[in-house]
């Protein structure tokens, strides 16, 4: 749903993890946007406009009107309260409580060891893969996805009956995790709830993104 000329900006590159958190997100609210190329190859973080938007020099950067957010994650809850209202932002206190809790995991616990496993794996050339690091890292990878395959054996979603932005911020990894030619552990939960996301229009759209072609690109 990318229009131009519409109130919501958007600066940062498909291709980007933490860009597809937001792109799901504008996606799943139905919003009109216009997405600017920034980062990467497209460079413009740097500029005196860009980091007037954001002092980081970083991407992805949101505008909506006069209201200026970056940090992917922040940029998500503020869609999420301002436009989503009853889909993914709770108006129950602890209800909400429950999305962000997995969210914040997601993001502190469990992308790290994700991003450095991806990095090790498909950004980096086959002649110089380093065989322990992989596995150090895939192996912490697995062992928090366990803890959220568990955790999905009682519910379809991660807090709870109905999708909310804790999905997103976790979902964001399981294209790329399950698209990694690696010998996944089984988990039957966590891959049931990796379909129920690849049936959502908005996930496909935002989040699968083909990624053979990255070697030595940057793609966060």
């Amino acid at each position: 749903m990318e229009e131009a000329s519409r109130a919501i900006r958007l600066w940062g590159r498909r291709s980007s993890c933490n860009v597809q958190k937001v792109l799901w997100t504008l996606e799943e609210l139905g919003l009109a946007y216009e997405r600017i190329e920034a980062g990467g190859d497209h460079g413009g973080l740097d500029t005196p406009a860009y980091r007037q938007l954001n002092p980081h020099g970083r991407a992805p950067t949101l505008a909506d009107g006069a209201v200026v957010v970056w940090e992917s994650d922040a940029i998500v809850r503020y869609l999420a309260a301002a436009h989503g209202a009853g889909r993914l932002w709770s108006s129950d206190p602890a209800e909400q409580a429950q999305a962000d809790q997995w969210m914040t995991w997601g993001t502190t616990e469990v992308e790290p060891d994700w991003l450095a496993l991806f990095w090790r794996f498909v950004r980096t050339p086959l002649e110089k893969h380093d065989p322990k690091a992989i596995d150090r890292c895939f192996r912490a990878t697995a062992r928090r996805f366990e803890v959220l395959d568990q955790h999905l054996a009682h519910s379809p979603y991660v807090a709870g009956d109905r999708f909310t932005l804790g999905d997103i911020s976790l979902g964001m990894m399981m294209y790329r995790w399950y698209e990694m030619h690696l010998d996944h552990p089984r988990l039957p939960h966590l891959h049931e709830w990796y379909l129920r996301l690849l049936s959502r229009e908005a996930y496909r759209n935002a989040v699968c993104v083909p990624f053979d072609d990255l070697v030595g690109k940057e793609t966060f």
